[in-house]
């Protein structure tokens, strides 16, 4: 099994390539893919035209509803797997599960042991994992039992960018993940910029594997509710991630 996570700042088109990478497994019959969209902005249901019939916060939060609406000869626990089992949208070669905010304030850690235990065991069940996180990888930090193989680490063509990916990088070291390698792509960029910020990508020591370039389809399928599995093969975007997606899973 292969473990891939996406991470970056808002805006710069993981969630865009953790779909582009659903799309390239099924389309190679590498299937089942689990997809996890842990990114507290969630939109992968968006992309990959799929209904998410509810998120992992909201199920968590149902199962600290009470005793009194747990089904009789049920545990807490299993009431709490029971819903995000219900969370698990099926798609063709893949499934998503979205994993969203907690709606309340308090202590989670009970319902997070069992968000872990359930999340461990049920990645067994397939061929490749492709996790789309926010910068903070707080849910990546929850996943202790399993090995990441590759942290894939977006930036726009722009300084921020650089930065906020930087720091991703810097935070994986920092909380110890066990990251096999880690892979940085510079997204939609032009050959000048990417020449303009070759030095800063050099002296970050960013570990730079692909630069893909701006894609109006993209937005063009955004605005006509197409989703991102069916995106055509002339598409800069696909021409882009192929040779990407060909090196992280060879490798991986």
């Amino acid at each position: 099994m292969t473990t891939i996570a996406v991470a970056g700042k808002g805006g710069t088109g993981k969630t865009t390539i953790a779909s582009l990478a659903v799309r390239y497994l099924v389309n190679k019959g590498e299937t089942p893919v689990l997809v996890v969209d842990a990114d507290p902005n969630s939109n992968m249901g968006q992309t990959l035209g799929i209904e998410v019939p509810i998120t992992i916060g909201s199920a968590r939060e149902q199962g600290f509803a009470g005793d009194r609406d747990i089904p009789g000869g049920m545990t807490k626990d299993q009431f709490v797997e029971y819903k995000m089992q219900e969370a698990l949208a099926e798609g063709k070669g893949y499934d998503l599960l979205t994993m969203g905010r907690p709606e309340g304030a308090g202590c989670y850690c009970f319902a997070n042991n069992i968000i872990r235990r359930y999340m461990d065991g049920l990645s067994a069940d397939y061929r490749h994992v492709i996790m789309d996180n926010e910068a903070g990888l707080e849910h990546l930090s929850r996943r202790t039992t399993r090995k990441t193989d590759v942290l894939l680490v977006i930036s726009d063509a722009g300084m921020r960018g650089l930065m906020a990916a930087y720091r991703v990088l810097e935070l994986a070291d920092e909380m110890k993940l066990d990251v096999g390698k880690k892979m940085f792509v510079l997204n939609r960029a032009t050959p000048e910029a990417a020449k303009a910020l070759q030095p800063e990508i050099e002296r970050l020591r960013l570990p730079l594997v692909a630069t893909l370039p701006e894609d109006s389809g993209l937005f063009e399928a955004e605005v006509a509710g197409i989703s991102l599995l069916d995106l055509d093969e002339s598409s800069p975007s696909i021409g882009g991630c192929t040779p990407l997606f060909d090196k992280i899973f060879a490798t991986a």
